[in-house]
């Protein structure tokens, strides 16, 4: 196969099998892996990596790199040999620890562990939908930031699919938007070889996929033999010089390309070869080199380090030529890539902050969030906000809002009913740099978007995911829409910081906190109900931020909550030893809408003198991240404890303690909800101040 590659005259044939060898070598090696993608889609990738990806693997976060997605994740291989290739910091060693503990290489790719990844990949069809969202920041940047002889964002985003990625239902809602917002720099290359895990695809994947998208409005290049270097390069190029809308390029291909027993099989998917196999496989492609050795002439054709670099510094020198003539622009620019916060926004918070505190409204908190975006998005021009077809009941909007166009223009993304792909397209805008990502549904629907949420919790992707209608408060739509199990499922979720906030100084400052957190999303749980205001001293409004802390201490008597600085409250501990140890103690710990029931119960239980604490924890996972110290002077040994919230229960058993453990208690919804009104429901299952104090009498006679 004699063809031009990087302009150096070689023959692509050799780099094609190069990248066939390291697949093959390292999924043989790790006794795991896909090594079928990798083998099918090797001229693919020559054409794409040697003649069209811009890109600098000395710099892998230049700003105005393209953006290459897998997405077909499991063929990992592939995209760690052409980043080994083309000069990124990836040695051939760590090709050699496919799979293995701490390697450069896990099994898919993942942002972060591996220069040149650009976001993880694996559960299909979710790159796609995150490279919709990359291809979406750029078009929303260029359209801000460029300037008549000044463009400074200028890139494309570039997606390796599957049939699998095909076959996701988020395929169909990422790629429809993506025609619908003509992103004209996002290309596709679809590697349709026919063949999945379970065998050959016609049994179960008919569609006409080419017609499929045309229907979303995307230019399609049909027919493209997917082992035609030159073939593939002309598509890629016909790709380019589509300016209205994305492009997919069908490539026929076949998996496990120059495996003699194992070619356009199943076989080939999701195993290694085998080591005859792969013997086999070397004399049919001709290739003699030993496992993970590549001849030099062959690295010097995949090196992208000269053309990437210059590249690289004529972008610089436009964007110092855009910094003397735009200045503030520049500025701005150089800030949101970089992700930081303006330096006026510390301040701003803090006002926004104390005037909730001042007003002290009782409004339902995702009208409190509404307000917050409202204050916040006036000082972040990086939030893009947006909802699945919610937006008048989730308040995702603000005064400031601009529906997002085919134009580029735009900050508030109107999803459709279409959370998988809202979720997924929000965790691209993150991950490409530039903004800040936020987004609503009802809190039961989070369920359609799960493992978009998990995945931008493993990928650390900084976005704001609000979930509105958080209970049984919701009220007469019954059942299928109250959350139940949501709130707690959501709280397993490793480094996703759920907030449950009760009050609008609380609802602010978790906003705060998700704005500020650059290492993971935050999720937002909020009531449709009205819930008063608690009214808070300054160090319990600082110690929010600590997840949990003291909103009401002990006391019985005390007509108001009485906090101490860091939200620990000195006292409780010596008005019960006045009396000699007697007085009953509880403490109970609420969330969201269940604190003014707290509250309640704790003024009820004060006349028969019995001494509460109230603890609100909007935050479980930023309380346990505090010290050991702070957390026992929140919750203290041996004080009898209640949880309340209108949920499921089990998750608070970790604070409180043991079901069979007479002085823990927990008030909370274990069985799907009803159709009623909301305070005929919260009577119904018992969440009630009522309910609740029963329980504190109950346990705070067992408290030492």
């Amino acid at each position: 196969m004699k063809d031009q590659a990087n302009g150096k005259g070689t023959d692509v044939k050799p780099m094609a099998d190069a990248l066939r060898a390291l697949a093959m070598d390292a999924v043989e090696a790790a006794k795991s892996g896909h090594p079928g993608m990798p083998m099918g889609m090797a001229e693919i990738a020559v054409a794409l990596w040697t003649r069209h990806l811009k890109h600098d693997p000395a710099a892998p976060r230049w700003a105005d790199r393209d953006r290459f997605v897998l997405s077909n994740g499991h063929g990992s291989m592939l995209q760690y040999a052409l980043l080994h290739l083309a000069g990124y910091e990836l040695p051939i060693g760590e090709l050699k620890r496919f799979r293995q503990l701490h390697s450069k290489t896990p099994g898919h790719p993942e942002v972060g562990a591996t220069p040149g990844v650009e976001t993880t990949t694996g559960p299909l069809g979710q790159g796609l939908a995150n490279a919709v969202g990359m291809a979406l920041a750029e078009k929303l940047l260029a359209a801000r930031f460029n300037r008549p002889g000044h463009e400074v964002v200028d890139h494309r985003t570039w997606v390796f699919a599957g049939d699998g990625c095909l076959m996701e239902g988020i395929s169909h809602e990422a790629c429809s938007l993506a025609g619908t917002w003509g992103l004209s720099k996002l290309t596709v290359l679809y590697d349709d070889n026919g063949i999945s895990i379970d065998g050959e695809v016609a049994g179960w994947f008919t569609d006409d996929t080419p017609s499929r998208f045309e229907a979303y409005g995307w230019h399609v290049v049909r027919g493209v033999d997917g082992h035609d270097v030159a073939a593939v390069d002309r598509a890629i190029g016909e790709a380019v010089r589509v300016t209205d809308k994305p492009t997919l390029i069908c490539c026929r291909t076949v998996i496990g390309k120059g495996s003699p027993g194992k070619a356009g099989s199943a076989d080939a998917h999701g195993s290694a070869l085998g080591e005859k196999e792969v013997a086999a496989t070397r004399a049919a492609l001709g290739w003699t080199h030993p496992p993970f050795e590549v001849p030099r002439e062959v690295y010097a054709a995949f090196d992208a380090r000269a053309k990437g670099a210059a590249a690289h510094r004529a972008w610089s020198e436009r964007l110092s030529a855009y910094r003397a003539a735009h200045p503030s622009l520049a500025a701005e620019f150089e800030r949101r890539m970089e992700g930081d916060l303006p330096v006026e926004w510390t301040s701003a918070a803090a006002a926004f902050v104390a005037a909730q505190a001042a007003k002290g409204e009782t409004v339902a908190t995702r009208k409190a969030s509404q307000q917050a975006i409202e204050a916040y998005a006036k000082v972040l021009p990086e939030m893009v906000g947006g909802s699945a077809d919610l937006t008048g009941s989730v308040f995702t909007n603000w005064s400031g809002s601009v529906p997002v166009t085919r134009e580029g223009t735009g900050n508030y993304v109107y999803f459709g009913v279409r959370e998988f792909a809202m979720t997924a397209i929000g965790n691209g805008l993150s991950l490409h740099g530039g903004f800040l990502p936020y987004h609503g549904t009802f809190l039961t629907f989070s369920d359609y978007a799960r493992n978009a949420v998990r995945m931008a919790a493993l990928m650390k992707a900084r976005s704001v995911m609000v979930y509105t209608h958080d209970s049984i408060g919701l009220g007469e739509d019954g059942p299928t829409h109250q959350a139940i199990e949501h709130a707690a499922s959501l709280r397993l979720i490793p480094n996703l910081d759920v907030w449950r906030p009760c009050d609008t100084v609380e609802t602010a400052l978790a906003w705060a906190a998700g704005i500020e957190r650059r290492d993971g999303p935050t999720a937002l749980l909020l009531s449709r109900q009205n819930v008063a205001y608690a009214p808070k001293d300054a160090g319990q409004v600082a110690a929010i931020r600590r997840g949990g802390y003291v909103l009401a201490d002990f006391g019985p008597g005390a007509e108001r909550p009485t906090g101490r600085p860091e939200g620990a409250a000195p006292g409780g501990e010596a008005r019960a030893a006045s009396s000699g140890g007697t007085t009953p103690r509880a403490l109970v710990i609420a969330t969201g809408s269940e604190v003014p029931l707290a509250l309640a119960a704790r003024a009820a239980l004060a006349n028969e003198g019995i001494a509460v604490r109230v603890v609100s924890m909007p935050c479980t996972q930023a309380f346990d991240r505090q010290d050991p110290a702070y957390r026992a002077s929140v919750l203290p040994p041996g004080v009898a404890r209640v949880a309340i919230e209108a949920g499921v229960t089990d998750g608070w058993r970790k604070y409180v303690g043991a079901a069979d453990d007479p002085r823990a208690a927990v008030i909370g919804v274990d069985t799907f909800g009803e159709s009623a009104p909301a305070g005929v429901l919260f009577e119904h299952f018992g969440v009630t101040a009522r309910a609740l104090a029963d329980a504190l009498r109950r346990v705070a006679a067992r408290s030492d």
